[in-house]
């Protein structure tokens, strides 16, 4: 769609730096110009629409920077998904991408999925016949035997068989190459959380055959050691990253500069019932744990926000909730708006073509009523989400703004 879109804030970003009174041009699913709403509608052809919500704000798409589209939230998310045939499956899916949509998501990076479901659903929101975010898709992540989320169909044994997955992943078309680098909590009868899967060595010819098909390689690591290896293996993201030993937490300061000297970014994937864990948990600690991140920020490690959505409680339509985790750990609602857009596009590797208002990028946008840099919960109350230049408004969003 075709429009002129103005209101009465534009955020340029980052840090906060927006307009007052602006508006973006849009023609072919690209920005074609910015500034000034006056500015903008004089140089506006006269038969372009004109969308203008002068109490809201426009700003770019949210990035959920971790989800897994194959699980359905649910109490037993693992179980569903191995009863699912791939119809069931995908259908499924296409309708929690429509959830991560109507809540001003308009990129999502898909961290594992069983059949390459998620490429074939990329594939329909691309050609515009589902409506969705844009899917960055890891396909089949790599796990030991029996390791974490071995169900997804990605065990392998010995770096050949780590070499051939990641080459058949990468025929395949994925956007990122995903490693277990530890156990997990949803893998009944799995490794600890805790445990290595692989030796810095093996993540290094993950690392290797990845760069060598100019794919970004994300770790999932929870114990230190797996960090350690993820870090030495060079990976492009470590999601997670809680530090977790066999007898509680063992972080390292010595790792955490490597990580950020590196430009290793960190994904907490801090679920939407994150205060709901931290009472199943131990709100001590969690606390601790919780504040592990803030630390590692101060000392330089970049962060970047995701929900895990699909593993039990993590919904896909509360992404907002996962936000105000960081504002828990002293993130100004400026600062947690670039971890979802600007520092989240940079940490994907897709900076440059969205994660801001700029000329040339996709038209990846989001108008909420009220000021997300005053206060998070103005992005609960979406007006209008476009992706890729394609508009979608909200049940409960009524689009009374065109102006002619």
């Amino acid at each position: 769609m075709d429009a002129l879109i103005s209101a009465g804030r534009v955020l340029t970003g980052p840090g906060g730096a927006h307009l007052t009174d602006g508006a973006v041009l849009v023609q072919g699913g690209v920005i074609v110009d910015a500034g000034t709403r006056p500015d903008l509608e004089a140089r506006t052809a006269p038969g372009i629409p004109r969308l203008a919500f002068p109490e809201a704000t426009l700003m770019p798409g949210l990035i959920d920077a971790h989800v897994h589209l194959a699980l359905d939230a649910g109490p037993d998310p693992v179980a569903v998904l191995r009863a699912s045939d791939d119809t069931d499956l995908i259908l499924g899916m296409a309708g929690r991408a429509l959830r991560l949509l109507n809540v001003g998501i308009t990129t999502a990076r898909d961290l594992g999925d069983r059949n390459g479901l998620a490429l074939r659903l990329r594939k329909e929101i691309t050609e515009g016949r589902l409506p969705g975010p844009r899917i960055l898709a890891a396909g089949t992540p790599l796990t030991g035997p029996g390791g974490h989320c071995w169900f997804l169909g990605g065990e392998v044994e010995g770096t050949d068989a780590m070499r051939e997955l990641v080459r058949r992943n990468a025929e395949s078309g994925v956007d990122v190459i995903k490693v277990m680098a530890t156990g997990g909590g949803i893998t009944k009868g799995g490794p600890p959380i805790w445990q290595a899967q692989f030796t810095a060595d093996q993540l290094r010819v993950v690392v290797e055959e990845a760069r060598a098909a100019g794919l970004p390689v994300a770790a999932h690591a929870h114990g230190t050691e797996g960090i350690a290896a993820a870090v030495a293996a060079g990976v492009s993201t470590i999601e997670h990253c809680t530090w977790m030993a066999q007898d509680g937490f063992q972080e390292s300061t010595e790792l955490v500069d490597a990580i950020a000297a590196q430009g290793i970014r960190v994904c907490p994937a801090a679920s939407p019932d994150w205060r709901g864990f931290a009472e199943r948990f131990g709100p001590e600690r969690a606390k601790e744990m919780f504040d592990r991140l803030g630390w590692m920020s101060r000392r330089g490690v970049r962060l970047i926000a995701g929900t895990d959505a699909g593993v039990s409680r993590a919904v896909f339509d509360d992404f907002v909730s996962s936000l105000e985790f960081f504002e828990s750990i002293g993130f100004s609602p400026a600062e947690i708006v670039d971890l979802a857009t600007t520092e989240a596009a940079e940490g994907l590797g897709i900076a440059d073509d969205t994660g801001l208002l700029r000329t040339g990028y996709r038209a990846d946008l989001l108008v909420v009523d009220g000021n997300p840099l005053d206060d998070l919960q103005a992005l609960r109350r979406v007006q209008l989400v476009m992706a890729a230049g394609r508009p979608h408004v909200p049940e409960g969003a009524a689009l009374d703004h065109l102006l002619r």
